[in-house]
């Protein structure tokens, strides 16, 4: 099968395409012929070896699929052959075939579009499970997502206005907080030409309860300081290149408590429970509730750019690997 393959930890330049043959598959796993794949900011770090999940070389990057299962290992029900489905895999995906545990595939409704499969549920269930399990985000609570163009920025934006929360959006770019406005967000705050502290003392000045954070750096920082009493600050990713030092005395005077989000451990430690957060999730993708801002699409080949892409930020919502 043809894949983009990852022989020696690097940059997006260094992956090549090449022949890799069909994953066996074992008795817990489906296999996907892969249609898209989702392009994800650990995908720009597991090339790396910069990521939590270290896979052995040569292997294909890619977490997020939608495809066809086409065989399935004999512990797995109820999945079957044929059935259209999302694959939360961690990597091998940018490859026309991936063998995925049974417990990170889920069956979609046949009329889903699997375009937007690809690009909507890794983002989705990371933000879902932070938004949810992790902050408790209730009605009418205040929610302020940094790097609110990136994927899982975007999904932060509209799955807050699906639970009920005020969203404060805050991105590098005023094209980014236009798509977040699209999205739902009642606030917009543009961090490279304003004060990120100042700018949310303006719009909430009692501060955030609900602080979504996948930038990590200086900003967040700056950030924390905004949080309102009992507020969480939730550390879901770094894509600025740097982990941020808090000072302690700002979560104890406000009451506040910093909150670790990681999707893959929670996935995997608890299944059922991600389960029906992805049932949750797929339901609303039918019913038009949710959806991710589709930035662009790549053939297999390009992936690498489209991975260089992401570095560079200049995707705004999310790039896909298309194979079909």
């Amino acid at each position: 099968m043809k894949a983009i393959v990852c022989r020696t930890h690097g940059l997006p330049h260094t992956l090549e395409i090449a022949e890799l043959p069909l994953p066996q598959l074992q008795p817990d796993e489906v296999l996907i012929k892969v249609a898209y794949c989702g392009v994800n900011f650990p995908d720009t770090l597991i090339i790396q070896n910069k990521y939590q999940f270290k896979p052995t070389l040569p292997f294909a990057p890619g977490g997020e699929v939608a495809g066809i299962v086409t065989a399935v290992g004999e512990n797995v029900v109820p999945i079957k052959v044929g059935d259209p489905v999302v694959g939360l895999c961690s990597w091998g995906g940018f490859a026309e075939y991936v063998a995925v545990k049974s417990t990170r595939v889920f069956r979609l409704p046949v009329e889903t579009n699997l375009l937007t499969a690809a690009a909507t549920f890794y983002n989705y269930a990371t933000s879902y499970h932070a938004l949810k399990d992790r902050a408790n985000l209730k009605p009418d609570e205040k929610l302020l997502v940094l790097g609110a163009g990136s994927g899982v920025g975007l999904a932060a934006v509209e799955l807050g206005k699906q639970l009920g929360a005020t969203v404060i959006a805050a991105a590098s770019a005023d094209e980014k907080l236009e798509r977040c406005k699209s999205k739902g967000a009642d606030f917009g705050i543009n961090y490279s030409m304003h004060d990120l502290k100042e700018s949310v003392k303006e719009i909430a000045p009692g501060g955030v309860d609900v602080i979504y954070d996948p930038v990590g750096g200086t900003l967040a920082e700056n950030a924390i300081r905004s949080i309102a009493w009992q507020g969480r600050y939730l550390v879901v990713g770094f894509a600025a290149g740097s982990i941020p030092n808090f000072a302690a005395n700002i979560p104890l005077l406000k009451g506040g408590s910093i909150v670790g989000v990681f999707w893959s451990g929670f996935a995997e430690k608890e299944p059922v429970r991600n389960g029906a957060n992805m049932q949750q999730l797929i339901q609303w993708h039918s019913e038009g509730k949710i959806s991710q801002q589709i930035y662009k699409t790549y053939p297999l080949a390009e992936a690498p750019q489209a991975l260089q892409d992401m570095m560079d930020r200049k995707i705004i919502g999310k790039a896909v690997v298309q194979l079909v």
